[in-house]
């Protein structure tokens, strides 16, 4: 038997000036372009190294690829190719009739040459077994403890638990740039990836991380962000995991050519929140120290003067979904969370003043937030304000599944009627009327849309907004019969995760498959949140004369 591994690169993202070559003193592949090096080997029977190999063209003068040399079983040995390049290996192994044969591939990367030699001289010295031994032992160790109670819920979701620590510390690097998405489907819808760094993202998974006891994995995150405020005291839309900004739609110019800040002010709001949050669970006085005058007094100051001068709310933005500029309920109920954050930094300083003017901003902002994104007339909240130059104002009816962030923000409690009638609207209305079920955006949400049906399908069930009705439920519970629904969400998200525990930012509302990327790093990051919510709530109502609240 053969067993074949293809590698098409495409180093540093586009196919020319690529050489990939036959190693023989290793008997390896190796492919570089400028400082990206990958190596290539195997081991089948008793010598380490390719038995066969192929380097050759593709996607050039009707070059296909080395591969198409694999297809008879025997590849032809070519030892380089340069340009737009492609190679396989190769193994061969004697298998018995009923019995069984091991082979292992390896692939090492680097920027140099000796990098990725010293890796391959790792695997031979080791043996790829005792790696694969020591790899399963560490992260089986890091996975653990459980948090408290997590054995009172079903199986599938304490399993899907500890698959999403472990698929978000992938996404995860380690000089702290928390990575939305490293899936290349969305490059066929949209010619870009989620592969950036959303400091609102990268914040509510630092949340997450810090409630389920990692908190080195969000001080790395703060101390990468802290590089990255820029000189208006805001964050941009997006970086890359090297900290350079990403790739952006929000203009710098307004309608009249003006200068229009290019922002979705939640991002630089979350980031205080993180911070004080990350400060509460470690008392980490150095790093709040670092970080206090190049982030938190900017920022504060930023968000605490960039308001609209008619409502007194935040000055418009781009909301959450990255789609429309105005005044989101989502972003203002993030920044009196942000403000409070700094207001409590502020005064572990001694700095009164700046906590008083904070504090003072959030609650100026919170009660303006009563006067005017609620709407009598429809007897919930809205998740949209649009002012104009004249002062008019003009609410956005849309039901959307971000204004849960006016409770899960504590800008109002989960129990007020207020907020009672708007998360019954959006179970109502944003519950796609199929046997998939789960939580839509917003209604007629058109990204990935379809169907047009949009009564019965308003828009695809996203993981994030099935889990924050969930919280809802969670955080209104005061007894635990009221956590049921929240349990029967927690098991709808399992229901629709991959095999491998995978959650996609989205599933098709007919069939369940996913869309858009996979794995979201924010849809893991929620869950665990809204888990360790649960489990929570759970265990105080047990502490306040309820039993314990087991699944059947």
């Amino acid at each position: 038997m053969r067993l074949f591994l293809h590698f098409d690169g495409y180093l540093w993202g586009y196919a020319d000036g690529e050489t990939a070559y036959y190693e023989p003193a290793a008997r390896a592949l190796v492919h570089y372009k400028g400082k990206r090096y990958f190596w290539f080997s195997g081991w089948a029977g008793e010598q380490p190294g390719y038995h066969v190999f192929a380097c050759g063209n593709k996607a050039f003068r009707g070059h296909e690829g080395a591969w198409r040399d694999a297809e008879d079983g025997v590849l032809s040995g070519n030892p380089i190719a340069q340009g737009s390049v492609d190679s396989i290996g190769g193994l061969e192994l004697a298998v018995p009739a009923h019995g069984s044969a091991t082979a292992t591939f390896w692939m090492a990367a680097g920027l140099r040459f000796a990098d990725v030699s010293r890796i391959h001289q790792v695997v031979l010295q080791q043996g790829p077994e005792q790696l694969l031994t020591r790899v399963r032992r560490y992260w089986q160790s890091w996975v653990q403890p459980d948090p408290p109670r997590l054995e009172t819920l079903p199986p599938a979701l304490q399993r899907l638990y500890r698959q999403s620590l472990l698929i978000l510390r992938t996404q995860i690097d380690d000089g702290g740039a928390i990575v939305a998405a490293n899936d290349s489907d969305i490059l066929h819808f949209g010619r870009d990836t989620y592969s950036y760094v959303w400091p609102r993202d990268g914040a509510l998974i630092a949340n997450a991380l810090l409630e389920a006891g990692y908190p080195e994995l969000a001080r790395r995150f703060l101390l990468f962000m802290g590089e990255l405020v820029t000189q208006y005291g805001f964050f941009l839309h997006k970086y890359n995991p090297d900290g350079s900004a990403g790739s952006s739609w929000h203009p710098w110019a307004g309608p009249n050519g003006e200068l229009q800040f290019p922002i979705q002010e939640d991002s630089t709001a979350l980031v205080l929140v993180t911070l004080w949050l990350y400060y509460r669970k470690t008392r980490d006085l150095e790093l709040l120290r670092s970080l206090y005058s190049p982030v938190v007094v900017p920022c504060a100051r930023f968000l605490a003067s960039y308001r609209d001068p008619v409502t007194g709310l935040p000055a418009p933005s781009y909301d959450l979904w990255e789609e429309r500029r105005g005044i989101h309920a989502f972003t203002v109920a993030s920044v009196v969370a942000g403000l409070r954050a700094a207001a409590e930094l502020a005064r572990i300083f001694g700095d009164d003043p700046f906590a008083e003017t904070w504090r003072r901003a959030a609650d100026d902002i919170r009660r303006a937030a009563e006067q005017f994104l609620y709407r009598p007339e429809l007897g919930r909240f809205v998740r949209m304000l649009t002012v104009e130059p004249n002062g008019e104002i003009h609410p956005d009816p849309t039901l959307d599944a971000s204004l849960a962030g006016l409770f899960l923000f504590d800008v109002f409690p989960a129990r007020d009627p207020r907020m009672t009638a708007t998360m019954r609207a959006v179970e109502e209305r944003l519950w796609v009327k199929t046997p998939i079920g789960g939580v839509a955006r917003y209604e007629d949400d058109y990204y990935y849309q379809m169907s047009r049906d949009i009564e019965r399908i308003p828009g695809n069930p996203w993981f994030i907004c099935t889990l924050w009705l969930a919280d809802w439920y969670i955080a209104r519970a005061s007894s635990p019969s009221e956590l049921g629904r929240a349990l029967e969400l927690l098991e709808w998200t399992a229901r629709h995760a991959l095999p491998s525990g995978v959650l996609a930012e989205q599933v098709h509302p007919e069939t369940g498959e996913p869309l858009s990327v996979s794995p979201l790093s924010w849809s893991h990051g929620t869950y665990i949140h809204t888990v360790l919510r649960y489990l929570e709530r759970e265990q105080r109502l047990a502490a306040a004369g309820w039993p314990a609240f087991l699944a059947p």
